[in-house]
């Protein structure tokens, strides 16, 4: 069934060796000067050596100065990266795939920080011979987020003067005339230095409400010139880039436009804002007229963000019947996303007339094998949609680092080979959650012979917890494509076992890494209650106690008591959530709280924030205002715990005094997320000597 995944087929005059194409994504391994890195270069061989058909840049930009995202990213703005590009364009070609640059800038979604930044940044950087770098990533985390938060950067720019995009915020301005002129010229000379790079093609990002789709917004776009009003103004700014990227760099030159068709305003309850997907057809069929090579269908922007870079809870492929939508109306082959999580999916939306190409973004972050994989018919490292790529590349970017995946530990590290001098030495792993199993096959892999010892019958640890909520499953896939990469590579899998000293001893191991995990913390309240019988969200999740139909209070407003909260509710239970902050679950992404909060209020969830917990009793609870004082009797069934959890350390300090080489992974050596569970994993393995 999946062979049609791996048969080739054109983009104007490019041919593409399989249907598979890998999605623009800025994770930020470029320089302040726009340059690919060797790190860069690493990072896209490895999918491209991996079997991908066609490589699509990150964003690039094509200004630096009020078109620059990030201190990270690729550049094309001026002739200084054309030869780094280049060599970038033939490590790929070795491989046999194709690679096209996606041209962009953010207009009202960029960050003010970022406007004007980046020419002094790499003005800077010269003259200080590198210090420049090293002072602004230790100043900008402390003083960016207040810049941004009392206003005091430039303004970003978009067609019109209109709201900030939701999570950029700051202020926006107009673009003047002059300034629209001089931005067509700068795609135009972007576009003429990709093909001097020996790159195959381009792609304007017209997507996500960046600059190219502003204009076509009546959102973003209210001018009254002849770039805006009617359909056809509003067409003007891409009409004359492609126009210009025709004119210079001939007919035969690959060109693509990855599109939004859909401003989805309307699934989050706004349906007269914005363009649907009527209007989306009508501008993929005005680009095909303009002589463009493929649509890459894509959908919603940074107001409607999780309609197009979509957390846990959306289902593979719900979108495709926007890019079937567009196939249906035009000649020229059409690329799309969709949530696409499995090679049986992405060949079955290709034969039922979906799309030409299926475009896979953060499974090719998850496993750069994807395509060589889904042709032996081996197990593919999943994407779990936990978003930690994109919120990891945001928060890195202020201290000058990269995105993150949770799943696959060696993103950034592709040009580092794996040190193969296990020689059969005995390891044991205590543990079988995320670390444990990112540890062992990683070991193995190094030629080290490991044995996983858990106390449970089943694998996973932690990631059982937090795939039991509603929505949740995918985490569950981790478990799976863990306990693969472990089979797969040897390692041994004892289940029912609780290591000791003793046990551990048996194996007399060469190295012990530790990954225990970590317990719901259990504070002691004032009140008449059972302590002994004090409920976690731990013992819901795992169904040790059963709440179902009760008034349940959960103390604590992060995403596990949120979800526990969740859990609840469809298990028909009425629930409070009492939070001592002053906001639900501060510090939590936003994509998080955008997609559970509507479904916790039309459950009928009560949110209690700036309340803390005084009293516990069986049947109430008492809190106090943290600013008052004041005390509120919430009467309840039965009360749920989520106050985070603690390391499980109980078995450190027998082993470290009965072993050289001791590690502690996971959240054991501190609590944390599945991405830290798997980075501090993958560190201690590949230290192990």
């Amino acid at each position: 069934m999946n062979d049609i995944l791996f048969t080739p087929m054109k983009i104007g005059s490019c041919e593409i060796k399989n249907r598979i194409v890998m999605s623009p994504m800025l994770l930020g391994f470029g320089q302040f000067d726009g340059t690919a890195t060797d790190e860069m270069m690493d990072y896209y061989e490895a999918r491209a050596k991996g079997g991908t058909g066609l490589i699509i840049t990150e964003i690039t930009r094509v200004n630096d100065k009020t078109g620059a995202s990030a201190f990270g990213q690729l550049s094309m703005s001026n002739d200084s990266t054309i030869e780094s590009v280049s060599r970038m364009a033939d490590r790929i070609h070795k491989h046999g795939a194709k690679l096209f640059v996606q041209l962009h800038h953010p207009g009202r979604q960029n960050v003010g920080l970022m406007v004007g930044t980046v020419p002094v940044s790499i003005m800077m950087q010269k003259i200080t011979k590198g210090a420049y770098g090293k002072l602004l990533f230790k100043l900008t985390p402390k003083v960016g987020p207040t810049m941004i938060e009392k206003n005091i950067v430039p303004c970003s720019v978009a067609p019109s003067k209109c709201d900030p995009a939701y999570f950029a915020g700051g202020r926006v301005r107009a673009l003047k005339h002059s300034e629209i002129k001089g931005l067509e010229q700068d795609f135009i000379d972007a576009a003429v230095r990709v093909k001097k790079a020996g790159c195959d093609g381009v792609e304007l990002h017209c997507s996500h409400g960046y600059l190219l789709q502003q204009f076509l917004s009546p959102v973003t776009n209210r001018r009254t010139d002849e770039y805006g009003g009617s359909f056809e103004n509003r067409m003007r700014f891409i009409t004359n880039i492609i126009n210009g990227i025709r004119r210079e760099c001939g007919k035969d030159f690959p060109l693509i436009v990855r599109l939004t068709v859909d401003e989805c305003y309307a699934m989050q309850g706004q349906p007269d804002k914005g363009y649907g997907l009527d209007e989306g057809i009508k501008y993929a069929k005005a680009l095909e007229k303009l002589g463009i090579d493929a649509i890459d269908v894509s959908s919603a922007g940074y107001d409607t963000f999780n309609y197009w870079l979509e957390p846990v809870s959306f289902e593979p492929g719900w979108r495709k019947y926007m890019a079937k939508a567009v196939k249906e109306a035009v000649s020229i082959p059409v690329i799309a996303a969709n949530l696409i999580r499995s090679p049986e999916q992405a060949a079955q939306q290709i034969e039922e007339g979906v799309q030409d190409f299926v475009s896979l973004g953060r499974p090719h972050i998850a496993d750069p094998d994807w395509t060589r994989k889904a042709q032996n018919g081996e197990h593919i490292r999943r994407c779990i949609c936990c978003l930690n790529c994109f919120e990891s590349m945001e928060t890195n970017a202020y201290i000058g680092g990269h995105g993150e995946c949770a799943v696959n530990p060696f993103v950034g590290n592709e040009g580092k080979e794996l040190v193969v001098d296990g020689n059969g030495r005995k390891v044991v792993v205590v543990g079988a959650g995320a670390s444990g199993l990112t540890a062992a096959y990683i070991l193995a892999q190094r030629g080290f012979n490991v044995t996983v010892l858990e106390k449970d019958s089943t694998p996973g640890g932690q990631l059982k917890l937090a795939s039991a909520p509603p929505h949740k499953a995918k985490i569950g896939w981790l478990i799976e494509d863990l306990v693969a990469l472990c089979n797969d590579n040897g390692v041994e899998l004892v289940y029912d076992t609780l290591a000791d000293i003793d046990t551990i001893k048996k194996y007399d191991p060469y190295a012990v890494f530790l990954a225990m995990g970590s317990n719901p913390v259990k504070p002691k309240f004032p009140g008449e209650y059972n302590y002994d019988e004090m409920i976690t969200f731990a013992d819901v999740l795992t169904g040790k106690v059963n709440l179902d139909g009760k008034k349940v209070a959960v103390i604590g407003s992060g995403m596990t008591g949120l979800e526990t909260a969740e859990y609840l509710n469809d298990h028909g239970c009425s629930t409070i959530v009492v939070e001592m902050a002053k906001e639900i679950a501060p510090g939590t992404w936003m994509q998080h709280l955008d997609d559970i909060m509507p479904r916790l209020r039309q459950s009928g969830t009560r949110f209690f924030t700036g309340e803390q917990l005084s009293e516990l009793f069986d049947d109430k609870i008492v809190t106090k205002n943290v600013d008052t004082g004041a005390l509120t009797i919430h009467n309840v069934d039965a009360t749920v715990l989520a106050l985070g959890s603690r390391s499980n350390t109980s078995l450190y300090d027998e082993v470290n005094a009965g072993f050289e080489r001791v590690f502690r992974i996971g959240d054991e050596y501190k609590v944390g997320r599945i991405q830290n569970a798997t980075s501090t994993a993958y560190k201690a393995a590949i230290s192990l000597k």
